[in-house]
């Protein structure tokens, strides 16, 4: 059913509001109140934020792999069970790395010790690992920039499908497909239910989406602008001054495009990566993309 969340009152201060059930395919099959989802983050998917968000009624996902290590992953979820008693979710990212690969299956192997529910599946084919979430019985919910790949994780049994637009932080994929079309295209293609994510933060884009056909949101950046998020304040300020054009797509030559937020270090890669043109090669940024200068 879709109802209305906040409304606010016609000739009513703007304090003044009514609150009303939401409830949507997302909502009774997580246990949640509110069909917001907050996306499993690297650097800030942290316990703290993941169980504001959980005790807000709607589901945080701490990114397990900013613990560092499988066993300080399962730090973390005890932890983050300790500021909640609310559902929530875990995030597994599986993405190519520039040296070894991370513990991808101890990292699972901790979460379904640990007992927990929910999992958020990224990155490369998510097969393997939602089958093995399946067998004990946990939620999954997977990230996807595409119709086709949605469908795919639907055969592989997903409960719940995060469907990204292009306009996302992070990785937006190479399909170049905004929400209005995604997200409407979802609602014929999909039979599971579905999150719109990507460029969401305010009630009236949840309402938006909902009305696509979306059962609710997934929000990121959103997010980082509470006092829970561990970024300094500094970055905060700078989020909320910014416009809708301080953001930029850097590696698209490497078929690995990301979506951040405009700054010197972005403007040298954009530099680096329109000089060297076709000889254009990681190595060339990797000192400025690890993630290292941030942490």
């Amino acid at each position: 059913s879709f109802r209305c969340y906040y409304v606010k009152q016609l000739n009513q201060p703007s304090e003044s509001t009514i609150k009303m059930t939401f409830e949507t395919r997302v909502t009774k099959l997580l246990g949640i109140e509110h069909p917001i989802l907050m996306g499993g983050m690297t650097g800030v998917g942290t316990p703290e934020l993941t169980a504001a968000v959980s005790n807000g009624g709607g589901l945080g996902i701490m990114a397990i792999h900013n613990a560092g290590s499988p066993e300080k992953g399962r730090e973390w979820i005890r932890r983050l069970k300790k500021l909640t008693n609310k559902p929530f979710g875990i995030n597994l990212t599986i993405l190519p790395s520039m040296g070894p690969p991370p513990p991808y299956e101890e990292y699972a192997r901790v979460m379904i010790e640990e007992d927990v529910k929910i999992v958020e599946t990224a990155g490369s084919n998510p097969q393997k690992f939602i089958q093995l979430f399946k067998k004990y019985g946990l939620i999954t919910i997977h990230k996807c920039i595409s119709i086709r790949h949605a469908l795919s994780a639907e055969r592989y049994g997903v409960d719940i499908i995060s469907l990204d637009g292009f306009e996302c932080g992070g990785h937006p994929g190479e399909e170049d497909v905004g929400n209005f079309v995604l997200q409407a295209k979802g609602a014929i293609a999909l039979t599971k239910p579905y999150v719109c994510s990507g460029g969401v933060g305010t009630g009236t884009q949840l309402a938006a989406a909902l009305a696509l056909g979306a059962d609710g949101v997934n929000c990121g950046t959103r997010f980082c602008a509470t006092k829970e998020c561990n970024w300094p304040d500094s970055f905060k300020q700078r989020m909320v001054k910014a416009s809708e054009t301080d953001t930029v797509l850097m590696l698209r030559r490497l078929n690995n495009t990301c979506r951040v937020f405009r700054n010197n270090v972005a403007e040298e890669v954009e530099k680096i990566e329109s000089e060297k043109g076709a000889d254009f090669d990681f190595s060339h940024v990797a000192h400025l993309v690890n993630g290292k200068r941030g942490r």
